[in-house]
C-alpha cells in the first residue's frame, strides 16, 4: 500500500501538538496594519488551537506532520 502525500501547503500553515491538536497562525496579520488598532494586532499574535470540527479535515492533509 502507498504512503499518504503531505498536503504542502497545509504543512507550511499547520502543526500538531504532542496530543494531537492541530495549532494555526491567525490571519489579517500580515499587511495593512496602520488601521487596526493595538488591541486587535496584540490578540493575533501567537497561535491559536483548531477548532476540533475543522481540526478533523486538517489533520487528513497532515497524517505524518
Amino acid at each position: 500500500m502507498p504512503k499518504m502525500k503531505t498536503h504542502s501547503g497545509a504543512a507550511k500553515r499547520f502543526r500538531k501538538t504532542a496530543t494531537g491538536k492541530i495549532k494555526h497562525g491567525r490571519a489579517y496579520h500580515s499587511h495593512i496594519l496602520t488601521k487596526k488598532d493595538t488591541k486587535r494586532k496584540r490578540g493575533l499574535r501567537g497561535v491559536k488551537i483548531m477548532d476540533a470540527c475543522d481540526a478533523q479535515r486538517v489533520a487528513k492533509l497532515i497524517p505524518y506532520k
